[in-house]
C-alpha cells in the first residue's frame, strides 16, 4: 500500500508561531521536561554551499551569501533551527597569519573543509612563567609563536610594568618600535574583523527568528575543559600525554588557573550579551585517551567544576561529548540535574539515554553516514527508534553526532526531518 505523502504541520503558521513553539521546545527539553514534539536541529556547515551551488571558501567569505541560504534551507527543510558555519573566525585569523588554521582557499582548496593544526607552542620549560602570570606569557610569548603578524609583540616588557602607575609610563616608548607598531596594527584589523563577524552571527539570528527559528543550541560564548585548553592549544598531544607522567604538579595547577579565568570570561560574557549559554567542545577526555585512572585525576574534576561553576552562574553548559564516552557516562550523573546539555557524537545513544537521561538533555543519535549512503527506509526506521526510546519522556534533541552535516544527502536530510515529526509527537 503506497505511503499517504507528508503534510507538514508547520506549513500553514505564521513565523510568529512558529519562533513562540520552537522556543518552548527548546526550553522544555533544556529542562527535561516533556514537549509538544522533539525538535530537531540541522548543523548545515557546508552542505549549505554543495546544495546551492557556491564554494566553500564563499560560504566562510561571504557571509550575506550564507545567511541567505541559510534561509533557503529553512524554507526547504522546516527543522526546528538552523547552523551554517561554526568556524566563522578566518578574517582575524588570516589577518593575524594563524598557524593554527587553515580555511579553504587558504592553505585550503576552494572545496576544503576547516582544519585546526595542532602543534606544541607551549614548551615544558614554559610552565613556571605561564603559572606566574598565564596573561604575560599569553601575549608576549604564546602570540607571537602562533601568529607571525603579532611577532614584535615579543619586544613589550613584562606587562606587570603597568601596575607601576606614572612609572609604568617610562616603558611605554617601545611601543613605537616598527615591529611592535606592525603587530599592534595587525592586532588592531583582526580586532576589526572579529567585531563585524560577531555583528553578522547577531543580526543573523534575529533573521531566523524573523521567519521563525530558533536559535541555534551553540549560540554562546566558548569555553574548554581545562585540559583540554592545556593540550590543544598549547602542549599539543605529545607534550600533554608526557606532562601527566613528568609534571602532573605544574599540570594540575595550570588547569586550576585556566578553570577560573574560563569561568570569568564566560560569567563576564553572559552578562555583556544576555546569552546564558556556554559551548564547552571536548577533545581528549573521551575513551581510549587516557586511563580512567588519569580520567578521574587530570580530566573530570576540572570539566566538572567548569560546568558547575557555569551552572551556579545561571549559565547552561553545552556540551559536546566528541568522540565515545560509553565508559564514561557514569561520572556524568554527577552534574546538576536538568541544568547541562550533551550532544554526543559517537557514544551510544540508547545507553546515553539510560545513564544519563534523567541527569542531561541530550542531543545527537542520527550518523551523518546513514544521511550519506543510506536508503530512505533506513533514516525513516532509525528515527522512528530514536523518537521512541531516546525521545521518551522528553529531554531529547533531534540531530546528526557533530557539528556539521557535510556530504549529507539533502533528500535524506528531508526525510529525517519529516519522520522526526511524524514521530517525534508525545
Amino acid at each position: 500500500m503506497a505511503t499517504k505523502p507528508f503534510v507538514d504541520p508547520d506549513a500553514s503558521k505564521s513565523p510568529k508561531q512558529l519562533y513562540a513553539e520552537r522556543i518552548k521546545r527548546y526550553q522544555d527539553v533544556y529542562q527535561l521536561k516533556q514537549p509538544d514534539r522533539i525538535p530537531i536541529q540541522l548543523n548545515m556547515s557546508y552542505l549549505l554551499a554543495d546544495m546551492y551551488g557556491i564554494t566553500h571558501q564563499e560560504q566562510h567569505e561571504n557571509g550575506a551569501k550564507e545567511l541567505e541560504l541559510i534561509e533557503k534551507a529553512a524554507a526547504h527543510f522546516r527543522a526546528d533551527s538552523i547552523l551554517g558555519l561554526f568556524n566563522t573566525n578566518q578574517a582575524a585569523t588570516l589577518a593575524l597569519g594563524d598557524r593554527t588554521t587553515r580555511f579553504p582557499g587558504h592553505g585550503l582548496p576552494p572545496n576544503g573543509s576547516f582544519q585546526f593544526v595542532e602543534g606544541e607552542h607551549m614548551k615544558a620549560e614554559d610552565y613556571d612563567a605561564f603559572l606566574e602570570d598565564p596573561a604575560d606569557w599569553s601575549i608576549r610569548h604564546y602570540w607571537p609563536r602562533i601568529f607571525p603578524e603579532l611577532a614584535g609583540l615579543a619586544l613589550l616588557p613584562p606587562l606587570g610594568l603597568a601596575c607601576y602607575g606614572t612609572y609604568s609610563l617610562f616603558y611605554i616608548g617601545v611601543a613605537k618600535a616598527p615591529p611592535v607598531v606592525k603587530s599592534l596594527q595587525a592586532l588592531a584589523k583582526a580586532i576589526e574583523a572579529q567585531a563585524e563577524a560577531d555583528a553578522r552571527a547577531v543580526a543573523g539570528v534575529q533573521r531566523m527568528a524573523d521567519i521563525g527559528l530558533a536559535p541555534p543550541t551553540f549560540m554562546g560564548s566558548i569555553v574548554e575543559a581545562p585540559f583540554d585548553l592545556m593540550s590543544d592549544t598549547l602542549r599539543g598531544m605529545r607534550g600533554i600525554m608526557l606532562d601527566m607522567h613528568r609534571h602532573p604538579d605544574k599540570l594540575l595547577a595550570a588547569q586550576e588557573k585556566v578553570l577560573r579565568i574560563q569561568l570569568e570570561y564566560a560569567i563576564s560574557w553572559s552578562k555583556a550579551t544576555g546569552i546564558n549559554v556556554a559551548f564547552i567542545p571536548l577533545h581528549r577526555g573521551s575513551d581510549g585517551f587516557m586511563s580512567v585512572a588519569q580520567f578521574e585525576k587530570f580530566y573530570w574534576p576540572q570539566l566538572k567544576a567548569l560546568q558547575v561553576g557555569l551552572v551556579e552562574a545561571g549559565i547552561m553548559p553545552f556540551v559536546f561529548y566528541e568522540g565515545v564516552w560509553d565508559q564514561r557516562l557514569k561520572y556524568l550523573t554527577e552534574l546538576p540535574k536538568g541544568k547541562t546539555t550533551g550532544l554526543f557524537q559517537a557514544s551510544d545513544i540508547f545507553k546515553v539515554k539510560d545513564v544519563v537521561g534523567s541527569t542531561m538533555c541530550i542531543m545527537g543519535g542520527m550518523p551523518n553516514s546513514l544521511l550519506q549512503a543510506g536508503t530512505p527506509e533506513q533514516v525513516r526506521d532509525l528515527t522512528k527508534r530514536l523518537c521512541k526510546e531516546v525521545g521518551k519522556g522528553g529531554g531529547y534533541i533531534m540531530s546528526v553526532g557533530i557539528g556539521e552535516m557535510e556530504g549529507c544527502r539533502p533528500d535524506l536530510v528531508k526525510v529525517w526531518v519529516e519522520a522526526t515529526k511524524e514521530y517525534g509527537v508525545y
